[in-house]
């Protein structure tokens, strides 16, 4: 009888812990900044989830492939989905090395950029993206002229830092080369604020427990800083 028992208890427990599958789609620094340091605590906290990660930059219809949810940011997500945000806005950072402001200059001025070599953005639905700036309620937005055109983040700072160019990344990705020196900020009294990332699903689909539960999780932990 105690070993019925002790089946039954562990039965039960096991049909009270969360279990399953979630699929995501999720834009590269979303998968580096915001999951790379939750999901270790996620499978730990609930070790019968499943997180199937696709890491991409480029628009893809997320419901349609499948995916439970997609992560991007703020302003990229698609008008008919319902989203949450799981992060502050993102700030911008122009940024290059001493060696290669000590070559072709220091810009003072966001219109100085079109005599700078910059590594240019694309973005996930083949837009180049051009670099905006605000201050003191003056908005400005560049085409930014260079040689080198990526898509991926980590690959444009790795090239920055090799002197390639100045790059217009979100100042969270280059805190730690800022702080060490390897990257210099400028045009500093230029900011500009975009939305931060968002998880964004279907309506018209029931959120499956385990993607709820990450939702959750993200928000208490606030991986990069406190939400608005």
């Amino acid at each position: 009888m105690n070993d019925i028992g002790q089946a039954l208890e562990t039965l039960n427990r096991l049909r009270d812990e969360p279990a399953g599958r979630i699929r995501l789609n999720v834009l590269s620094d979303g998968a580096k900044l915001l999951l790379g340091p939750v999901l270790p605590v996620f499978v730990d906290r609930y070790p019968d989830i499943e997180v199937d990660l696709t890491v991409t930059n480029r628009m893809v219809d997320v419901i349609g492939d499948g995916h439970d949810a997609g992560i991007r940011f703020g302003g990229t997500v698609p008008e008919d989905m319902i989203a949450q945000r799981l992060s502050p806005d993102v700030a911008w950072a122009v940024v290059g090395t001493t060696d290669y402001l000590e070559r072709f200059g220091t810009p003072k001025h966001p219109e100085d950029l079109y005599q700078h070599r910059c590594l240019r953005v694309r973005l996930g639905n083949a837009r180049i993206y051009h670099w905006q700036f605000t201050k003191e309620g003056q908005q400005l937005e560049v085409d930014a002229p260079g040689p080198i055109t990526i898509d991926e983040t980590r690959v444009g700072v790795a090239m920055a830092m090799r002197g390639a160019g100045l790059m217009y990344v979100p100042a969270w990705v280059v805190e730690r080369q800022i702080a060490e020196g390897s990257l210099r900020r400028v045009l500093e009294d230029w900011t500009h604020h975009d939305p931060g990332f968002h998880i964004y699903y279907s309506s018209f689909r029931q959120v499956p427990v385990g993607l709820r539960l990450l939702i959750d999780l993200i928000r208490e932990l606030e991986p990069l800083g406190p939400l608005p």
